[in-house]
């Protein structure tokens, strides 16, 4: 009797206190982060597969469009809509907000009279106004459409004296920002970006990744012969994978990095990277470790996506995950895999944010999966946001309830501290941010509280400090005079004979 009462209260205590690990049990991926030395730490799922939208699901005019082919591309429009570049047809399919309807199909353009198709269009853009650009690769030219389907530009063929004679045009990846200049990743083009005006001229590269080369390696190509240094790798810049742009007009690009410690940038309109790195100084998904072999090993990103409230993710070819970062560079969560289950990928592309919603463009199975925040991923999201626009105090409010969750998250232990800092109260900061194992900003609560401590016991200090002072000093003129008292009892000496001095 006594044993069927044990099994009943775990069995209530498992449903009443874990009901989200169990929802965990049954995700084919694992979701977890790093802690503050580098290891990865399970956490509370961010986000759950919700559905999937593939072509042979979708109507157009009553019709059905069909399966997607080998799709390489989406983007949300201002207005709400989902374009898609379906590579393989040859075709832009555009699909409602809802995504269960194609309220439009863009297989081509009229120029000079004439009809003119796609070949191979990898990627796809939306301008503000609602222009609609697409990278018509195999065509090696970017075409620019109206909202109602006619052309407004066409850009192709740019000359430049910086451009290597012969070189073919043929872009890949595009965004558009307010001032309608057209930021285009192409292929084999490793100097940059490349950034054409609002006549569709080329004005110049944008964003170059430099190129790493250790002491070592600078030292070993000094001594060797020449046919060794034909024979040692070529110190190539990586090309950018994937673009995107904020509201402020700040390009967001994705670059696979070998050492897996940066694989984007925000850059300003000058090109200058300004990211921020975070506490780990790393924005290059997994990190090297040896705890978990399947994590070990630097991440292949091949797309980000700026999601506001400075929040963005990257999307990891190699793995299938999704790590979303803050404005700061720090890492929020991390979630996805490879394979053949729901929520799961085979060839990841591309990926795309409507609201707390997360797509990801799945290339081999042809279509889009659409992935939806849980409780836990939310109040993440909405402490980083509010934190983002200065309200403190709603945000402590987000980060406590994202610790009822999952208490050790380092990073809402963190949020709190900035928070109390922010509000004064330093020594509860100081509690949080050791929690959260920031040095830099618990230094900055010490000294603010050490500094507070001093100011409101100067007083106290400065008379104890003045009391210490007489005591030495009295004491020392006590000494003093007891030293000379004895010298006079005792009386003079007088010298003895023989020269000694003897005692009177």
């Amino acid at each position: 009797m006594n044993t069927i009462k044990r099994v009943l209260c775990s069995a209530l205590l498992l449903c009443v206190f874990a009901p989200s690990a169990l929802a965990d049990l049954d995700l084919p991926y694992d979701t977890y982060t790093y802690d503050y030395w580098g290891d990865i730490r399970f956490t509370p799922a961010a986000y759950t597969p919700v559905s999937s939208v593939s072509g042979g699901d979708l109507t157009y005019n009553g019709e059905a469009i069909g399966a997607f082919s080998s799709p390489q591309d989406i983007c949300r429009s201002p207005g709400g809509e989902l374009y898609l570049a379906d590579t393989g047809n040859n075709r832009i399919v555009v699909l409602n907000e809802a995504m269960d309807m194609a309220v439009n199909i863009i297989d081509g353009f009229e120029l000079d009279g004439e009809w003119q198709t796609f070949d191979t269009p990898t990627g796809v853009a939306v301008s503000q106004d609602g222009e609609v650009y697409i990278a018509d690769s195999l065509n090696h030219r970017i075409v620019a459409l109206n909202a109602d389907g006619t052309l407004f530009k066409i850009v192709e063929n740019p000359q430049s004296e910086v451009l290597e004679e012969g070189y073919v045009f043929t872009p890949l990846k595009l965004c558009v920002d307010y001032a309608d200049r057209v930021y285009c990743i192409a292929q084999k083009m490793f100097e940059g970006i490349m950034v054409f005006d609002t006549d569709g001229q080329f004005t110049g590269f944008f964003g170059t990744i430099e190129v790493k080369i250790s002491l070592w390696e600078k030292f070993w190509r000094r001594i060797a012969s020449k046919e060794e240094r034909s024979k040692s790798k070529l110190y190539i810049p990586t090309e950018f994978t994937g673009i995107d742009i904020d509201d402020d007009g700040f390009v967001y690009a994705s670059n696979i990095d070998t050492d897996g410690v940066q694989a984007v940038k925000r850059l300003n309109p000058r090109g200058e990277d300004v990211i921020k790195t975070g506490s780990r100084e790393n924005l290059g998904g997994d990190l090297w470790t040896d705890g978990y072999t399947q994590y070990a090993g630097a991440s292949k990103i091949t797309d980000v996506v700026y999601r506001g409230d400075g929040i963005y993710s990257l999307l990891d070819s190699l793995r299938g995950r999704i790590f979303t970062y803050d404005h700061e560079g720090n890492l929020l969560y991390i979630f996805g895999g490879l394979g053949t289950q729901r929520g799961t990928f085979t060839t990841p592309v591309a990926i795309e944010a409507v609201g707390d919603t997360i797509l990801v463009l799945d290339a081999y199975r042809a279509a889009i999966l659409v992935f939806g925040a849980t409780e836990y991923g939310a109040l993440i999201n909405q402490a980083v946001a509010l934190r983002y626009d200065g309200d403190e105090t709603l945000a402590v409010e987000k980060w406590e309830a994202v610790l009822e969750l999952d208490e050790n998250n380092e990073l809402a232990n963190v949020g709190i501290g900035k928070a109390y800092l922010a509000a004064g109260d330093n020594e509860l900061a100081m509690e949080y941010l050791k929690r959260g194992m920031n040095k830099s900003y618990y230094s900055v609560a010490f000294k603010r509280y050490r500094n507070a401590l001093l100011r409101d016991n100067l007083g106290v200090i400065l008379t104890a400090v003045i009391l210490l002072i007489i005591g030495l000093v009295a004491l020392f003129q006590i000494r003093k005079r007891t030293k000379a008292a004895g010298k006079t009892k005792s009386g003079p000496k007088r010298p003895k004979r023989g020269g000694k001095a003897v005692s009177a």
